[in-house]
């Protein structure tokens, strides 16, 4: 890997590179970069990644050792930098300029925030501890000219970290704010632009894209890492919400530089919004006249009116109110997605969905991102994608259209032959071809895994089961559910297709085995859920799509993963369904080219969970008999580990009832892992 990824930075070639799981990717990488700047001194290589996890990882451990080791090795010390979107730092105006907090009095802001946690007060007033314990740090970082990283701040909500953090788009920048020299967002772009190696996040490398690079530092080279992650964080970075409650919000105000009738008709505007909304089908907006469309043309030119007028004071002057230019930004924003929305572009997907606590809203997002990233990011420099699910159905070739590259430009290609269709991303109409000009060289590489798959795993297709139904999960499943379960002695992962799935199967499993532990997503917080998933022996663990990708329990903890059904995502669902069809529309296969290979993922990432280092061995379970009956699944069979498979549900069970007694105190546990 390394080797491939030095090759890739001296050529200028982009690069796939699929690792598996324990092959120590971070160093793959980090190795050949740090090489690259030490003989290239003016170049800088951002690495982006897609969870925080990793990038503190990163930051806090992997390179300050590579560093460390680079300086004993080279006599070079290369300069590092973490770069996050501005909602992560503290905003010194909301800090200083939104009032006092009540609770202020003898004790700080952190010990006010404890007692009244523990008192069981109520929410306004943990509210209000919270925001002075938040003020009072984000001031002693300013002090100490430090970053007022959320991540590193006291303990505090997501509604608490509001009050104190800022949007882009109500930023007033820092030439016009009064606190913009010492602005913690700017003092980190400030170190980023001063380091060699920055380390970032995949949504802030799409918005750099998407302001054609004013957020990131110049640099000649990307490694994206998780990058299976990547074109769902792009979209969602490049995708729009709105609702009556914002558009009623934001009325609200800027009503005081408005003139009365234009904040009333707005106000108006978005109550038509909701009505429509609740009249509309829970599908795509199509084009054309209708009661929405007519609601969002309403809302979009009075919010442009609004945008005018706060430009000046309601005497005709210009005001300089740090208030009035945030509200304008506020009404700006709704200006531009109500008029996204109204009248969408060719590559844009607008539809509607109906949120459980604040009702129907619409959102907006692109058809494809691969346009955007071929031209914004992949055109002016080298990128490395690296990750251990790349590869989907035996080649590189559908997520590497994903990314933006076409399978024509592969150098030394390898790829399956035979009809394979167009992939959805060769597809995407405008969006994607007005940014094909020029060719873009790029290698695939997979480097394997560390692991003995065929030894230390056991693939279980249950081919005999039901096929999955809409009404629930049926009875045979459960059973089969609660068999595995006894014959693993608990030591399980569940992965479900839906919340309603995992309950089921966890009541079922709790009523015929009483004496095991299942623990259920959404009974407590996630994090509480696996640090007792991983303490209390016999214990379960099921859940949905977070546990699939955000679950590391090497050891004997988890022996048993579990996948009820192959992750397709839902027909009815607008974005993936307007996918399809533009495939379709193109002579491709829109269910293969999408569908199966989002759900080729998804179960290349949930087998995933069973193997995290060379002694663990265990069973992967996939209820779902479409594996094996059904055209499509020898596609995604190619994706999932190769271990050594069976059909038979007794074969399961005796296998890992084995398992369970070699794992038993003075049964040889390890020295039976170790043959």
């Amino acid at each position: 890997m390394a080797q491939a990824i030095a090759r890739s930075l001296d050529r200028g070639e982009h690069l796939l590179v699929q690792a598996g799981t324990g092959t120590g990717k971070s160093l793959g990488y980090l190795a050949p970069v740090l090489a690259h700047l030490a003989a290239h001194p003016d170049d800088r290589v951002v690495i982006a990644t897609a969870t925080l996890a990793l990038q503190a990882q990163l930051a806090d451990s992997d390179i300050p050792h590579a560093l460390a080791a680079m300086e004993k090795v080279a006599g070079k010390r290369v300069r590092s930098a973490v770069l996050k979107g501005r909602t992560n730092y503290a905003c010194l105006l909301r800090v200083r300029e939104n009032g006092p907090v009540e609770q202020q009095g003898l004790f700080g802001g952190a010990d006010v925030a404890d007692q009244i946690r523990e008192s069981g007060a109520d929410e306004v007033s943990v509210l209000g501890a919270e925001v002075l314990s938040l003020r009072e740090w984000a001031e002693e970082q300013a002090e100490r000219d430090g970053l007022a990283d959320r991540d590193e701040a006291p303990t505090h909500t997501a509604r608490g970290w509001s009050q104190v953090s800022i949007s882009s788009r109500e930023c007033l920048g820092a030439q016009r704010c009064p606190f913009g020299a010492e602005c913690f967002v700017e003092k980190s772009r400030e170190r980023a632009r001063a380091a060699d190696l920055v380390v970032t996040n995949h949504a802030l490398l799409a918005i750099d894209a998407m302001q054609e690079g004013s957020v990131l530092p110049e640099h000649s080279a990307v490694v994206i890492d998780e990058a299976h992650e990547l074109v769902a964080r792009v979209t969602g970075a490049a995708s729009a919400e709105l609702s009556p409650q914002i558009v009623e919000r934001v009325a609200k105000r800027a009503m005081a530089w408005m003139d009365d009738d234009t904040a009333l008709d707005l106000m108006d505007a978005g109550e038509a919004l909701g009505t429509a909304l609740d009249a509309a089908d829970l599908a795509r907006v199509e084009p054309g006249e209708s009661a929405l469309t007519t609601a969002l043309g309403q809302v979009r030119d009075l919010a442009r009116d609004g945008v005018s007028q706060l430009g000046k004071g309601r005497d005709g002057k210009d005001s300089d109110s740090n208030d009035r230019r945030q509200a304008q930004a506020a009404l700006q924003e709704v200006f531009e997605v109500a008029e996204r929305m109204a009248a969408p572009a060719d590559g844009d997907v607008v539809w509607v969905i109906d949120r459980d606590r604040s009702g129907r809203e619409l959102r907006a997002a692109p058809l494809s991102v691969a346009g955007l990233m071929r031209g914004a990011i992949l055109s002016d420099r080298t990128v490395v994608f690296t990750s251990a699910t790349l590869k989907v159905g035996g080649g590189f070739t559908k997520v590497a259209g994903s990314f933006g590259l076409r399978a024509a430009e592969q150098v030394d290609g390898n790829e399956p032959t035979g009809d394979r269709g167009p992939s959805a991303d060769e597809v995407m109409g405008a969006g994607f071809t007005a940014a094909m000009e020029g060719v873009l060289p790029w290698r695939a590489l997979d480097v394997g895994s560390p692991f003995d798959y065929s030894k230390q795993g056991i693939l279980y297709l249950a081919r005999d089961l039901p096929r999955p139904g809409r009404d629930g999960t049926d009875p045979a499943v459960l059973s089969e559910i609660a068999q595995l379960v006894w014959a693993a002695d608990g030591h399980t992962l569940g992965l479900f297709s839906s919340q309603r799935a995992a309950q089921a199967a966890a009541e079922h499993v709790r009523q015929e085995l009483p004496a095991m532990e299942v623990l259920l997503q959404g009974d407590a917080h996630l994090a509480e859920l696996t640090r007792r998933f991983v303490a209390e022996p016999r214990t379960s663990l099921f859940g949905t799509l977070s546990l699939w990708q955000g679950v590391d329990v090497p050891g004997d903890t988890c022996r048993l993963v579990i996948i009820d059904k192959i992750p397709f995502p839902r027909p009815d669902e607008p974005l993936m369904q307007a996918r399809q069809q533009e495939v379709e529309r193109h002579g491709g296969n829109g269910f293969m080219a999408v569908a199966a290979t989002h759900a080729a993922l998804l179960l290349a990432q949930g087998a995933g969970r069973l193997i995290r280092r060379t002694t663990d061995r265990g069973m992967v379970a996939l209820l779902d008999p479409r594996i094996v009956t059904a055209r499509y699944g020898s596609f995604l069979r190619a994706s999932l580990p190769p271990m050594w498979t069976t059909t038979d549900s007794d074969v399961a069970v005796r296998a890992l009832q084995r398992l369970a007694a070699e794992a038993e105190p003075g049964s040889g546990q390890e020295d039976s892992r170790a043959s």
